[in-house]
């Protein structure tokens, strides 16, 4: 729609420029007039106002934009598609009148090229068979497939569609295990699959899907030797499974119609029997979940309430044999079991002795005694030095491992040896050689138990993220995936010579040589050559010191830089800086990017997360704010060029800071967020799990009420102030509904002052967007034309970036 606006808007006006140069003339005596004056600004739609008030722990309050969220009004449901299409309309036009066509279409040129085009994932080694992913030319859903290990034991040609056919034996040698393709024809052209686990024997395939008339996830099973989907068990509402008895039984949970996990079943996989009930909590509060332990020799069940966190052992090869009690800890903590070779591994935050800790750490004790919960430390505790996560194979423990703002991974032989707690040391770990600026790291699919070689991903905000191959036995490693930004025949990058992914780890060299090349990360295709990366602690209320990373172009960095910065801080997630592939456009016009790891967030230890949630969620926002003044106080960013972006329940954070501060942004894009934090936590429309509430605040409790009601975005927008640019993203299928910005839009227009220069968009994007790469190019092209378009020469703002 807007490109044929503007082509028809460029044609009309070549055509009539002669004529319109002839007659000015001619009627002014061969003077020429003056320019017609600009057309005026699109004006924003105004949705209907429905004043309803609401009181509660008596605070009253009025909200004219409830109607939104009644999706069973049919008049209100009416209403809103058409204030949709007008949103729409509105944001065409304003992109429009700022002239951002060209823009639209050079950027999104510039990320196609970018735009990871493989048609086939990574594939994965388990047991006698390589399973992948592959997408068929036409078609927007993968396939799931799978080939015989031993007929394509070094199966490398996956990005080559034709690879699974073996033309010297002129047969097919893939099996196609699941075509997503056909699920979505099924679900009216949608499909999004929750859950996925095959069998220990490979002979089945369980899976969940959500179908979009129920609301629901429905599992189903499917035989992968015959190609066809049980007719039993097929089951709304599974939230978890896990098999037992080598594959031929199978346990999953169930949520009740809040949404909470309360119930256990095993079916046993081609019985006509009612499925078994194995455990079931009436309790409103109390949590269900199973998993195998990665040997497949039993299956954990987590049981949470508000008073208890409880774990029980299932012994697979017997189901109906009842559970044991394994662990038992306060509410809210994590717990993760594993077996190996007769001794339970626990991987837990729970307080030790009653006192609070800050961090994960392991434990053991033998199967035999784990009902006396005669658990043992594995490390002694080594000051600045906590384990992040944890992955098991038979002959390997991995441990990936935080040193202040350095992340490492390490392999240890097992068995560790019997005894009291050792320093880390000690075992002798073997650490991986990382590049620099390690972001993240997360265990990849390691379904093979008893394989030495582990997949993981790793992340930096100056790297494509990569997927590694890493062997345990001998250290060697491999880099099987990552994207490639520089250009493919010259392999150059702003006309310098750079590395090609190769595994140069077969090479022998010295701990001195490894390092000076680590250092230069010729090893990861790093593009520390090409992109900064610099550190900041930040001072914020209360002497904490945040963590601040920015990132720019050595190239094309300059005075009155442009910034962005991401922000999210909650559920204790740590920040995502992992390079992508639409902010080297922000990158190569001078923009700086930059991510605050304010209190909520994870990375910094379990205190930190717990400082920025529920009453305590002022303290996220606050430390945002600090990190945008700093930005500008020291001239990293330009004053009136500063532009913040978040997601989800970043999207409440950003919003949030705005209210505090709008003078100190120039422009915000909030993809989903979460605005309308009052209303959806007293009034969910969806169901709300017991994680929002521990996250942002029970509103029963009247302080965290009053807590919630003094952060929540639509509740704080200040009357007459002059607020930034905003593009808000939203799609009817996301967890905090569309209704929230548009209540959000609606009230913010109506209560700020209007600065046509600082338009405030709603844009909604496809409910496929998960699975359209191309989709998602045109969204982010558009929110990074509009970020650019706000920040060309802006007009001074009002003097004085407080927050008072």
């Amino acid at each position: 729609m807007l490109s044929q606006l503007c082509r028809r808007r460029r044609a009309v006006s070549r055509a009539l420029l002669p004529l319109v140069r002839f007659t000015s003339r001619e009627a002014d005596g061969g003077k020429r007039r003056r320019r017609p004056p600009p057309p005026p600004p699109p004006k924003p739609p105004r949705p209907p106002q429905k004043p309803a008030s609401f009181t509660f722990h008596d605070f009253t309050w009025q909200d004219s934009y409830s109607w939104m969220a009644d999706l069973q009004d049919g008049v209100a449901t009416r209403h809103m598609d058409a204030y949709m299409e007008q949103e729409e309309q509105y944001t065409d036009d304003v992109m429009a009148s700022l002239g951002a066509e060209r823009l639209l279409l050079k950027l999104q040129s510039e990320m196609a090229v970018r735009l990871a085009s493989d048609v086939c994932t990574p594939p994965v080694r388990w047991g006698p068979w390589i399973y992948y992913t592959r997408v068929e030319e036409g078609k927007q859903y993968p396939i799931l497939c799978r080939q015989s290990a031993s007929v394509n034991e070094e199966f490398v040609s996956y990005n080559d569609p034709s690879a699974g056919f073996d033309y010297n034996a002129g047969r097919r040698i893939e099996q196609k295990l699941l075509d997503y393709n056909a699920e979505a024809d099924r679900f009216g052209g949608y499909t999004f699959e929750e859950l996925s686990e095959v069998s220990p024997d490979h002979h089945y395939l369980a899976y969940t899907l959500y179908d979009k008339d129920k609301d629901t996830f429905r599992m189903y099973v499917r035989d992968l030797n015959l190609g066809s989907t049980l007719n039993k068990p097929q089951i709304d509402q599974v939230s978890g499974m896990a098999w037992a008895m080598d594959g031929k039984a199978l346990l999953y949970v169930v949520t009740n119609h809040y949404r909470r996990p309360y119930k256990i079943l095993c079916s046993m996989i081609g019985s006509k029997k009612e499925d078994v009930l194995i455990l079931e909590e009436s309790g409103d509060n109390v949590f269900v979940n199973v998993r195998n332990t990665k040997d497949f020799r039993f299956v954990a069940v987590n049981i949470f309430s508000e008073t208890s966190s409880k774990v029980f052992l299932i012994d697979a090869a017997q189901p109906f044999s009842g559970m044991s009690l394994i662990w038992e800890s306060e509410a809210k903590t994590h717990c993760i079991v594993e077996h190996h070779r007769g001794y339970l591994y626990m991987f837990t935050d729970a307080a030790q002795a009653g006192v609070p800790v800050d961090s994960h750490y392991l434990l053991r004790c033998t199967v035999e005694n784990s009902s006396s919960r005669a658990w043992e430390g594995v490390f002694i505790e080594e000051p600045g030095l906590s384990i992040e996560d944890v992955d098991f194979c038979d002959s390997h423990l991995v441990l990936t491992l935080r040193q202040g703002k350095l992340l490492r991974l390490c392999s240890i032989c097992l068995p560790l040896p019997a005894g009291e707690a050792v320093h880390l040391a000690a075992l002798n770990p073997r650490f991986l050689p990382l590049p620099k600026h390690v972001s993240q790291i997360s265990s990849g699919t390691n379904y093979d138990y008893l394989t030495s070689t582990m997949r993981f991903v790793i992340s930096s905000p100056v790297m494509p993220v990569a997927t590694v191959d890493y062997n345990l036995s001998n250290g060697k490693w491999k880099i099987v995936h990552q994207q490639n930004i520089f250009h493919e025949r010259t392999m150059t990058l702003y006309g310098k010579r750079a590395a090609k992914g190769l595994d140069l780890s077969e090479i022998p060299r010295n701990n001195e040589q490894l390092a000076e090349e680590n250092d230069s990360d010729v090893l990861w295709n790093g593009l520390s050559e090409y992109y900064a990366c610099d550190y900041y602690d930040v001072p914020s209320e209360g002497g904490v010191m945040v963590p601040l990373t920015t990132v720019y172009s050595r190239k094309h960095k300059k005075e009155g830089s442009p910034g962005l910065l991401h922000g999210h801080g909650a559920y204790g997630e740590v920040l995502d800086k992992a390079w992508r592939y639409e902010l080297k456009s922000l990158l190569d016009r001078g923009w700086v990017v930059a991510y605050a790891d304010v209190r909520g967030s994870g990375g910094r230890g379990k205190q930190w997360h717990h400082d920025g949630r529920g009453a305590k969620k002022q303290n996220s926002i606050k430390d945002y704010v600090s990190c945008a003044q700093f930005l500008i106080d020291k001239g990293i960013v330009q004053d009136g060029k500063l532009a913040g972006c978040g997601y989800s329940a970043g999207g409440l954070l950003v919003a949030s800071a705005i209210n505090k501060c709008p003078d100190l942004f120039r422009a915000a894009v909030l993809k989903v967020p979460f605005l309308d934090a009052l209303n959806t936590l007293l009034y969910p429309v969806l169901p709300i799990t017991p994680i929002e509430y521990e996250e942002f605040g029970c509103p029963g409790d009247i302080e965290e009420f009053k807590a919630i009601k003094d952060y929540s975005p639509y509740e704080n927008i200040q009357k007459d102030a002059i607020y930034p640019a905003v593009l808000v993203t939203s799609s009817f299928n996301t967890r905090f509904g569309v209704w929230e910005a548009a209540k959000w839009i609606a009230r913010i227009r109506e209560l700020t002052f209007h600065d046509p220069k600082r338009p405030k968009l709603l844009y909604l994007a496809a409910d496929t967007l998960e699975e359209s790469k191309y989709l998602e190019l045109q969204e982010l092209a558009l929110e990074t034309a509009f970020l650019i378009k706000m920040t060309i020469d802006p007009e001074k703002l009002p003097s004085g970036n407080s927050c008072e």
